[in-house]
């Protein structure tokens, strides 16, 4: 758990470099989506404050960068142009690790940006909770078993085919069940909806990238908890 806190927060949470091996980063991957659980209730605090309703949606989206160190809106940023660019796979890869933001990366940005910023206002709280918490759960999807690293090194590799199937089904039973509460209808349909997109992004980057990379976790981060909030906003 404290890895997971050093790795998706900015918590001052120290990990000695020694113990950050492969059984470490499992736990760390399996246990992220109670990360999302305090990021979310962070953002639920800010929500209650006496703002308009869009400038809180942005104060929101502005606090989870903050909380984040930007981490998932730059994979979200890498992941757009490398499958928006020509080439083959290694040409998208060097576009990815390039850290420049191309036009796919911009537009994605801003339409994921602006649309979690007018959603979490209209939202019940249970609502914010669940998106945040399937948006970390998408890691769990990303590193199953068999799904490979698309680089030797980086985030990517230490992760990749880390997670067994029944964790992952497990993980998203849970947030289906949860989601009911939220509401009947949409609450699971929401996360039903975000397994869906989150697993057609991994086959997806699987045939464009040879494989998942550390900025495809923060893509399908993102991808869920925008998907979660807009269907819970209807």
């Amino acid at each position: 758990m404290r890895l997971a806190l050093s790795w998706l927060t900015v918590l001052p949470v120290r990990v000695a470099s020694d113990k950050v091996d492969a059984r470490a980063a499992q736990r760390a991957i399996t246990l992220a989506p109670l990360v999302g659980l305090l990021l979310g209730a962070a953002v639920i605090a800010l929500l209650q404050a006496p703002l308009p309703d869009l400038l809180a949606g942005f104060l929101a989206v502005g606090f989870l960068a903050l909380a984040t160190r930007g981490m998932h809106l730059d994979g979200l940023a890498d992941t757009a142009d490398g499958l928006g660019c020509y080439g083959p796979p290694e040409r998208a890869l060097a576009v990815m690790k390039d850290g420049g933001a191309g036009p796919f990366a911009v537009v994605a940005l801003i339409v994921v940006l602006g649309a979690q910023a007018a959603a979490f206002p209209t939202v019940h709280w249970t609502a914010v909770l669940l998106a945040l918490t399937a948006g970390r759960a998408a890691f769990i999807l990303c590193c199953l078993q068999g799904i490979p690293a698309a680089r030797p090194e980086g985030l990517g590799a230490l992760v990749a085919g880390t997670q067994p199937i029944w964790l992952a089904a497990t993980w998203w039973t849970i947030l289906a069940i949860a989601g009911y509460f939220v509401h009947p209808i949409q609450g699971p349909l929401s996360i039903a909806v975000a397994a869906v997109l989150i697993w057609a992004l991994i086959h997806h980057t699987r045939k464009r990238f040879g494989g998942i990379t550390g900025d495809v976790l923060g893509a399908a981060c993102e991808t869920a908890t925008l998907t979660v909030l807009a269907i819970n906003s209807l």
